[in-house]
């Protein structure tokens, strides 16, 4: 039971891993690409039109690539994941199928429309198809998290004789005090992801001296939407959603911080460290005082719980993936916001499109947001455990028995060699469209 519960949640990691590389840009190049448009009508300037179909394009092919490793993970919920869509589809099929709604439905009506029918809708018709792309990829995301968030605290439900969920109140599914901030920090994050990208590939065009009017554009843009959502996602989003953490579940909030035994006169921040769980200790930290009692409570002194506090079996199952996980996360996200506060500084003396290194950063720091993204949903997953629906359903008691272990890690290579075939077409593609540029190049 062991073996064929890894492979399952192996097999769901690693498809999950891979789709969310293609709608983390998606959810936020939208805005951008709706801001060029808004531009454009502002303005009347073509080089923001161009801006448009060109990011256009790129949305295109990630929203396609979404879309066809979105469905595999549908069909594991009725493989490897049986039983737990049997006891909770009367909640969460609800909120997926309205997903899959806005997802194939509203999202790729309009797409067809922004891409092919500019001409026939007129730009202001155009306009109001891509902000009613960004509103689908939104709304997608939003029913997304709301499924996730009922997982983590679930609200407005019933466990009948039968051992099935059922929905007493649907409204609470939207009102539930794990679904915004978790989803304002999901798309503020998202945000990060499209704007160092649009930056990243405006410093290649001002490197590399091709399409420079452009880069500068990209570059500006990446670095203003860049500084505003990568602050968000800190602040507050990301501290409500540490705050909900440590009140529903405290247990995953000791083992997030590497807090092995309960700290009573205040509770230090762990920088760097090493969890060596077997002796339930930090190995090598390198620590601050007080800050985590003060960031978590707003009191130095205040007591933080350890996890000699909880029963073992509620422990989360892998306590150094998710303190790694968590850490990684914090790390890059506060690296973020110092590379967009030094570059709005740059921006603002004019200086920005001059400064190199800066320039060289943001093409190095370009694949770093989606680290941050995916460790992020690492952090949330493995929190969670060993539970899928926290604290009534766990994830042992989820899973189909009548699944080999065999079946289904012949069905994981299958998908690593189809994703690896997928993954070197969409950079080959995504390569082809960033080579040609936003208009050819004038000799």
């Amino acid at each position: 039971m062991e073996e064929m519960l890894f492979y399952d949640r192996m097999q769901f990691a690693f498809t999950i891993t891979f789709h969310y590389l293609f709608p983390q840009l998606t959810m936020g190049l939208s805005l951008i690409i709706v801001y060029f448009k808004w531009r454009f009508l502002k303005t009347n300037d073509t080089h923001y039109n161009k801006a448009t179909h060109f990011w256009m394009r790129i949305f295109a092919l990630n929203f396609a690539m979404g879309v066809v490793t979105g469905i595999p993970m549908e069909f594991q919920f009725g493989t490897n994941w049986a039983k737990f869509s049997e006891l909770t589809g009367g909640i969460i099929g609800q909120t997926l199928a309205m997903e899959g709604m806005f997802s194939f439905f509203l999202e790729s009506s309009f797409l067809g429309m922004f891409l092919f029918g500019e001409k026939i809708l007129g730009h202001r018709w155009h306009f109001v198809t891509g902000l009613l792309i960004c509103l689908g990829s939104w709304a997608s995301g939003f029913l997304i998290i709301a499924t996730h968030s009922w997982m983590q605290h679930p609200v407005g439900y019933e466990i009948l004789k039968n051992g099935k969920f059922v929905l007493t109140n649907f409204s609470s599914l939207f009102t539930n005090v794990w679904l915004w901030p978790s989803y304002l920090h999901n798309q503020a994050a998202s945000m990060v992801t499209s704007s160092f990208v649009v930056a990243g590939i405006g410093a290649f065009y001002i490197l590399s001296n091709r399409n420079v009017s452009y880069g500068k554009l990209f570059l500006k843009t990446g670095v203003i939407f860049g500084l505003i959502s990568s602050i968000i996602v800190a602040m507050p989003t990301g501290d409500l959603l540490a705050k909900n953490v440590v009140k529903h579940q405290p247990a995953t909030f000791a083992a997030m911080e590497g807090i092995f035994h309960t700290e009573e006169k205040g509770a230090e921040i762990v920088l760097i460290g090493q969890p060596d769980v077997k002796d339930k200790k930090l190995d090598n930290k390198i620590a601050v005082p007080n800050v985590l009692s003060f960031l978590t409570y707003g009191n130095w002194d205040t007591e933080v719980k350890g996890l000699d506090q909880f029963p073992e079996d509620t422990h989360p199952t892998n306590i150094s993936g998710l303190y790694y996980a968590y850490h990684i996360m914090v790390g890059l996200g506060t690296l973020f916001i110092g590379v967009m506060l030094l570059s709005a500084f740059q921006l603002s003396r004019e200086q920005l499109y001059k400064t190199k290194w800066l320039l060289w950063a943001f093409l190095f720091l370009m694949p770093f947001p989606y680290i941050a993204n995916i460790t992020g949903w690492y952090t949330a997953e493995l929190g969670r455990q060993p539970w899928l629906v926290y604290d009534l359903l766990r994830t042992a008691d989820g899973a189909s028995p009548t699944v080999s272990s065999g079946n289904t890690l012949f069905t994981l290579m299958g998908f690593v060699g189809l994703y690896a075939l997928l993954g070197m077409l969409y950079a080959l593609l995504v390569g082809k469209i960033i080579y040609n540029g936003p208009e050819p190049e004038k000799h």
